[in-house]
């Protein structure tokens, strides 16, 4: 099959396959006019590619789940090399969600702080841990007018990007639409 249909069927562009076979990820052959070539396999590497980057996979990390699809095995993470991008990536997300509730933690702490321990809407998080419970009443305005909101160390390494948390928050309210 030629780019275009690889692309339409692959959910994707003919500049992003490009932009594949020059990192290495994906090798089309060339017919006798010069044309690119691809087939079912090369369908299914794309494939492969494309959900872990809409997971936040990057493309480097995406080579070794390509590679092992490449050397025959039916699933991308069969391999030892893959797996270890695998476990890494997830003790990132790990990461990332700690810090996030720690984070929350503190915003729904300065948030009860102010309004005397009444935080509407602050509730549960998410995650389904509990908020953080009432505390001491609010000091004088005064007191509070010269803090700040803290800045954490660093931003956390999972900030998503506008668009990025758009399609997260999306889906976080389409799943929370079918729980009620």
């Amino acid at each position: 099959m030629r780019i275009g249909e690889l692309a339409l069927r692959a959910g994707t562009s003919p500049r992003a396959l490009r932009h594949y076979e020059q990192e290495g990820l994906l090798a089309a052959r060339r017919r006798a006019n010069g044309y690119r070539d691809y087939d079912e396999d090369d369908l299914r590497l794309v494939a492969e590619i494309r959900s872990l980057l809409a997971i936040g996979f990057t493309l480097d990390e995406a080579r070794p789940f390509v590679d092992c699809l490449r050397s025959g095995h039916d699933r991308g993470v069969a391999c030892p090399d893959a797996a270890a991008v695998h476990r890494r990536k997830i003790a990132e997300i790990d990461a990332c969600v700690t810090r996030l509730a720690e984070i929350r933690a503190g915003l729904v702490g300065q948030l009860a702080e102010e309004l005397g321990g009444r935080v509407a809407g602050a509730g549960t998080p998410p995650s389904g841990e509990s908020a953080p419970g009432p505390r001491a009443p609010a000091a004088p305005p005064s007191v509070h007018a010269a803090r700040a909101v803290p800045v954490p160390a660093a931003a956390p390494a999972c900030a998503l990007s506008s668009e990025q948390t758009q399609s997260q928050l999306k889906t976080y309210s389409e799943k929370r639409g079918n729980q009620s």
